[in-house]
């Protein structure tokens, strides 16, 4: 089964700069400016031929996201592989985005205050991923349940991607996901 990425709001997040040195580490060179708003970028291939992908200058543009979903689709095709393995070595940051999950640990616990750090397991760009979060009050008390009684739950807030690390910043809205 084949997966398009259709969601602008995720495609807008991707860094230009990081999508850039992906092209350049995957034999992509850039050729020549498109109007004043794109770049051509192109690739050969084995038979011969040429792919491109037109590049905007600013993730400003009205259709950057239009033009991110092209580049990404040339690429599913170019290195025969699914679009969301290519979003998710491009991806850095899903802001307001709603992560389910298991608790898989509890690390660290503050004496002073409720509070501590959790370790969840999640799906990101449809793979389960360790993804790291701070919770305080009734949230961590709700981890701490979920956790002992292996209870999925939901959690709202900004994904970072930092390395190959995710980590969950502004979590709130924590719930026990009753549809499991």
């Amino acid at each position: 089964m084949k997966v398009t990425v259709k969601d602008s709001q995720t495609l807008e997040t991707i860094d230009l700069n990081k999508l850039r040195t992906y092209l350049q580490t995957h034999g992509w060179h850039e050729d020549q400016p498109f109007l004043d708003n794109a770049t051509l970028w192109h690739k050969p291939t084995a038979d011969g031929e040429e792919l491109e992908i037109l590049l905007p200058n600013r993730q400003n543009l009205g259709d950057y996201a239009a033009r991110i979903r092209e580049a990404i689709q040339t690429l599913e095709n170019a290195e025969n592989r699914p679009q969301v393995e290519i979003l998710s070595e491009l991806l850095s940051s899903i802001p307001n985005t709603i992560i389910q999950g298991i608790v898989m640990q509890i690390h660290s616990q503050n004496a002073q205050r409720l509070s501590g750090e959790i370790t969840l397991l999640g799906i990101v760009a449809d793979k389960l991923r360790k993804i790291e979060t701070s919770l305080g009050d009734k949230d961590y008390i709700l981890a701490i349940k979920a956790y002992q009684e292996r209870l999925p739950i939901l959690c709202s807030g900004d994904l970072i991607k930092d390395n190959n690390a995710f980590i969950l910043k502004n979590p709130h809205n924590l719930t026990i996901d009753e549809l499991w």
